[in-house]
């Protein structure tokens, strides 16, 4: 897809070039004839027009939604996001939100339309919708729960004007909930809370209510924003109340408050056009889409824009090619958009988010929203394993790069450095499941690579000291697994601070913690306490770097052959720890193929085939039953590797091997790194 579109942006700059475009993409269509195409439509209409339209397929939409659409009155305009914890309720609430204003939503969670997040149950992406609402157009923006996501939240507050604060009713406000809270008040968008799930038995809506305004408060909120409107609802039974005593009935409390509590745009219809990029969207037709809200002006088909960055230099002018906005889960064309609404516009190349888009001519900069800096970064680099080459297609150097500054002109929370000495590329983000799922979707889409452990991003400190991030992390799980959860995190340099019983036999612990301390923690944490144990983790400061830890207890079975693996091999090496690989599938020498048991490293031979002889005897052949192998998952695998490893991603497969194949090489290394320890402890 990406190709394909950077292909349709060369051939639309070039028939601009030539001067075609007007001939070749515009086109005139009589008052008589239907406006409407499959999926869009060109243009909103009204009276009679509108009233034709709507009849004219089951696309239509009715003429009293058209001539709402249609309206530019910023007053008629409400943009709200819709911010939360992961797993409180977001997405679902945005679904029944949209039934409640008319658009048919044909199946639960329908705005994580990415893969990944269908296949994850987490939203990924920012994305808008739009409903109407007793004469009123209100822009919904969805966003994701998880802190790797929080850059997705940070871009899309320059969009809307108020925030609807989801919280569940058991668990209550979480980390990312005074995350995402402390980004909208900062920006001074007025919230109003929905306490979401109290149809459960284990609900305690009133004592969450008195945690969310015990939250407003420790974040220091301004006065005229404590007076937020309170609500109770169950997004997946779709009802909403402003007391539990009230009828259950629809969502309809929730679009009033909407409208009544949350202000309309601040925006100037009269100046100049002005727009400032919040987001990157694909169209499969029309390419590269810029997101925004119009900020003063209108904006028509046909204009000629100039792009500036934030420093105020020009970029590109262009002409736009179209000018789409979001109904429901569908997206229209529309001839013009004003002031306060949320649009997309084609026909741009090298435009990208944070920059402005003026009238012809005009270099005026809109202040885009600071965004925190990333805490975790990798290294990719081309894969060079002994049977590179053989699942990818886009192998090289130039097509890793591409791929990754694309990457990073939509994902403002992700930075790309080519390092131009020895063609590698380090990437930095947010953790590394804000990782895992860029390397993933790379995986998918063809890509061949290999890439190294990740690391924590350091900064300069005073007396030339080197600085780490360090977190806040909060553990709750049964009373008799605190003992190794505490000699587990003290492992990983953290701290204990504050122990608390929180009843029915479990406690809550909180400890200081590197960053990459954490790295690989959640799955030893759920391992040691059977999938009971719960983490949250928040960033806190930079601290003076603590030395070096051993990430990985155990040590690694790597191959000393480069084959196919049979079962009599495995059969033997599976008593020494878990394996990694299955019979049939290919090995070389330096690949790591399980888990040793043992803290050191063991070499093996899963190749080894079973000696035949002339002895024959009476009997059945040799019944081989191995355990079963776990398949890799990308985020899993970053965060299991050792320092000395590295994971090769392939479409069809994700190995680990050593950095090092030459076995010699290996001990070497090994040697160096024990006397760094040493040196430390």
């Amino acid at each position: 897809n990406a190709e394909y579109m950077g292909k349709v942006n060369l051939m639309l700059g070039l028939l601009r070039t030539l001067k075609r475009a007007p001939n070749v993409f515009r086109r005139t269509i009589p008052k008589s004839a239907s406006l409407l195409r499959p999926r869009f439509f060109r243009g909103f209409a009204s009276g009679s027009e509108a009233s034709s339209l709507g009849s004219s397929a089951n696309e239509a939409l009715d003429s009293s939604v058209l001539n709402i659409l249609a309206n530019e009155k910023p007053e008629m305009i409400r943009n709200i996001a819709i911010i939360a914890h992961v797993d409180h309720g977001k997405t679902t609430l945005v679904d029944t939100l949209l039934r409640q204003g008319g658009c048919s939503v044909s199946n639960e969670r329908a705005m994580d339309s990415n893969q990944l997040e269908q296949e994850k149950g987490i939203t990924i992406l920012a994305k808008c919708t739009g409903i109407t609402y007793k004469g009123y157009k209100i822009n919904i923006v969805d966003t994701p729960g998880h802190q790797d996501f929080g850059g997705e939240v940070e871009r899309i507050m320059s969009m809307v004007d108020g925030v609807a604060l989801v919280v569940c009713a058991t668990e209550g406000p979480m980390t990312q909930t005074k995350f995402v809270l402390q980004k909208a008040l900062n920006q001074n968008r007025k919230p109003f809370v929905i306490i979401n799930k109290v149809d459960r038995p284990s609900a305690r809506p009133k004592e969450v209510e008195n945690e969310v305004f015990d939250l407003f408060c420790t974040l220091e909120t301004k006065d005229e924003l404590l007076e937020y409107p309170v609500f109770f609802a169950s997004a997946k039974g779709g009802w909403a109340v402003r007391d539990m005593k009230d009828e259950r009935k629809d969502m309809a409390p929730i679009l009033d408050a909407i409208i009544n509590y949350i202000p309309s745009p601040k925006v100037d219809p009269t100046q100049p056009f002005k727009m400032l990029v919040s987001q990157i969207d694909s169209h499969p037709f029309f390419g590269k889409l810029l997101v925004g809200r119009v900020e003063s002006g209108v904006v028509r088909l046909g204009d000629k824009v100039t792009s500036v960055d934030q420093t105020g230099k020009a970029l590109e002018a262009a002409k736009v090619f179209k000018v789409l906005r979001r109904y429901g889960m569908r997206q229209f064309e529309i001839p013009r958009a004003a002031a306060g609404d949320i649009i997309s516009l084609a026909g741009f190349v090298a435009s990208t988010v944070t920059h402005t888009l003026n009238e012809s001519g005009r270099t005026d900069v809109i202040a885009s929203i600071p965004i925190d800096p990333p805490m975790i970064s990798i290294r990719m680099m081309v894969n060079n394993s002994p049977i590179a080459g053989k699942e990818g297609n886009k192998l090289t150097a130039s097509n890793l790069r591409d791929r990754l500054l694309r990457e990073s002109d939509s994902d403002v929370a992700l930075r790309v450095k080519v390092d131009a000495k020895d063609g590698g590329i380090e990437i930095q983000g947010r953790g590394d499941l804000h990782l895992g799922i860029l390397l993933e979707t790379m995986r998918r889409e063809g890509y061949e690579f290999a890439v190294t452990p990740p690391s924590v991003v350091m900064k300069p400190g005073p007396n030339k000291a080197l600085l780490e991030p360090f977190e806040e992390l909060s553990v709750e799980a049964s009373v008799e697994h605190m003992t190794p959860i505490m000699d587990k995190v003290s492992n990983r340099r953290g701290v204990l601070i504050t122990t608390q019983e929180i009843g029915s036999g479990r406690a809550k612990l909180i400890f200081h913690i590197p960053t990459r301390g954490l790295i690989g923690f959640r799955s030893e944490l759920l391992h040691e306490t059977r999938g009971t144990g719960l983490m949250q983790s928040k960033f806190l400061e930079y601290q003076e770097y603590k030395g070096p830890l051993k990430k990985n207890t155990r040590g690694a079975m790597i191959s000393t052959a480069h084959g196919v693996c049979t079962p009599h091999a495995l059969k033997e090496i599976e008593s020494k720890g878990p394996l990694f690989v299955r019979p049939g599938q290919k090995v070389y020498e330096g690949m790591v193929i399980g888990e040793h048991l043992k803290e050191d490293d063991i070499e093996l031979n899963p190749t080894r085939e079973k000696k035949l002889s002339n002895v024959r005897t009476v009997g059945h052949e040799e019944n081989i039953r191995l355990v079963p192998v776990k398949p890799f998952n990308i985020e899993e695998v970053i965060s299991y590797v050792r320092d000395d490893e590295l994971v090769e991603v392939t479409p069809l497969n994700v190995r680990i091997r050593k950095k090092e194949l030459d076995p010699n090489a290996r001990r070497k290394l090994k040697r160096e790194a024990k006397a760094e320890r040493e040196r430390y402890n």
